[in-house]
């Protein structure tokens, strides 16, 4: 189980509980059941799996989440019951992560991209509501250079251009402590990396967001373990950001108020690179925001899936308007 799930689970009303793949329910509230698939897909000879909750009578295109590396499919089970009464949510664990085929570091985010355009036209899905995290926002970033006729919106999450050098550091540290078997120490490490330092302002469940955190990491089995390993590796082979043209959907970059891993500030340089792209931060959150106000979080991405306004939003600041292409057209 992973940590977002956990988390989403102990912020739940009682009696919530998670779908079970292939039963329907009517845990949205909204009077319609859910019915909820799960599929195992190969591509370039890597099995990988993927979710996909369909509520039926669809508001805007298919919602598609990709995660951070600490993510699974199943990191956004809370969060769809806001999402579902819109259409289909796709949530995936691509070749590498989660439940998928072990990846070799060889294969980098291009192939993680190719894997994403695999999976809609297995799903026979034309164009998509891309929401990527972290991680997830270099492959989803990506997939959109490579296949933009396939993206109706792009919402980037925790997304920088760059990976600050200090970071980069530690992974190379941490690639040998695996090795070593030292993974408390990595924990540590990471849940300090993931979460702002005391003092930096309120982060709503920080503590326990930490302790999931560090819980998460060092309870990695072998073959986690060797996929982390793997990760790390392949974000140091591999191009980050790539300055290719971007397609002009409407977009949208979310950091944390008080995130210190993807700041604020470089949120806005994404931004900025994008041609049409506004920027906001959810307050109180750090850099693991859809956990910490996962409602709010939920209802933002709604929001913007179905084009409706942002501004005044009781739970973030007021949206900057960045992108390259609408920014030059402002008075």
């Amino acid at each position: 189980m992973s940590l977002d799930t956990v988390l989403a689970q102990d912020q739940e009303s009682p009696g919530a509980g998670p779908t079970i793949p292939g039963q329907t329910t009517d845990e949205s509230g909204s009077g319609a059941a859910r019915r909820v698939e799960e599929r195992d897909l190969t591509f370039d000879g890597f099995r990988y799996t993927c979710r996909v909750v369909d509520h039926g009578d669809p508001l805007t295109e298919p919602i598609l989440v990709l995660g951070g590396s600490s993510q699974d499919r199943n990191s956004w089970v809370r969060h769809e019951k806001w999402l579902s009464p819109l259409g289909q949510v796709i949530t995936v664990d691509l070749p590498g992560y989660g439940t998928a085929d072990f990846l070799p570091a060889a294969y980098g985010v291009d192939f993680l991209a190719a894997a994403v355009r695999h999976l809609l036209i297995e799903l026979a899905v034309e164009r998509v509501n891309l929401v990527a995290a972290c991680y997830g926002g270099a492959v989803g970033l990506r997939f959109a250079q490579h296949c933009p006729g396939m993206l109706a919106r792009l919402m980037l999450v925790g997304m920088t251009t760059r990976i600050p050098a200090d970071y980069a550091a530690a992974m190379e540290r941490w690639s040998v402590m695996i090795d070593r078997g030292e993974t408390e120490t990595i924990a540590r490490e990471l849940a300090d990396r993931f979460m702002s330092p005391p003092g930096t302002g309120h982060v709503r469940k920080h503590a326990a967001v930490s302790r999931l955190v560090y819980q998460q990491i060092a309870g990695q089995n072998p073959e986690q373990l060797r996929k982390s390993a793997e990760h790390n590796t392949r974000l140091m082979r591999h191009e980050w950001y790539r300055p290719e043209p971007v397609p002009a959907v409407p977009s949208l970059v979310v950091t944390g108020e008080h995130d210190t891993l993807c700041t604020p500030e470089m949120g806005r340089e994404v931004a900025a690179r994008l041609p049409e792209a506004r920027f906001l931060t959810i307050d109180e959150t750090d850099h693991l925001a859809p956990v910490e106000r996962i409602a709010d979080f939920a209802d933002l991405v709604a929001r913007f899936c179905t084009d409706r306004p942002l501004a005044g939003l009781s739970y973030c600041g007021s949206p900057e308007t960045l992108g390259f292409a609408v920014a030059s057209l402002a008075p």
